[in-house]
């Protein structure tokens, strides 16, 4: 019988990573900003009709900014945390699911342990 596990991938900080992860977390940040922006211009365009409540929609597009903007303050905090973090750190990038092949007389622990694979530089390093 095959049953569905998940396994943690984790990856080795190195420079290269260190510095993919930076680029990737400014993206994102640059991506929510932009958001930000288009979300106020929306709002001032859908307040210049006046089809729509004020109040109603000003408070919905505040809490599409706000949303917004928590996203960037978790970003920041990620940053810093990266800097901090030496290199060699496993950092978890992702889960993923596997099959995992059971049969009767299997030591249930043996196969459904925490499974975890490290990755370095894009390459697998190690499965434990």
């Amino acid at each position: 019988m095959q049953l569905i596990q998940t396994v943690v991938v984790k990856q080795v900080l190195t420079e290269k990573s260190k510095e993919q992860l930076f680029e990737k977390f400014r993206g994102k940040m640059l991506q929510l900003k932009k958001e930000s922006e288009q979300l106020l211009f929306e709002q001032k365009r859908m307040e210049k009709t006046k089809n729509f409540s004020t109040e109603a929609l000003k408070k919905k597009f505040e809490t599409e900014i706000q949303i917004r903007k928590e996203k960037m303050k978790l970003l920041e905090f990620q940053t810093e945390q990266l800097h901090n973090l030496p290199l060699g750190s496993e950092i978890q990038e992702r889960e993923v699911q596997a099959l995992v092949e059971v049969n009767v007389g299997d030591l249930w622990d043996d196969k459904f342990g925490q499974v975890s694979i490290i990755i370095e530089d894009g390459v697998i390093k190690e499965i434990r």
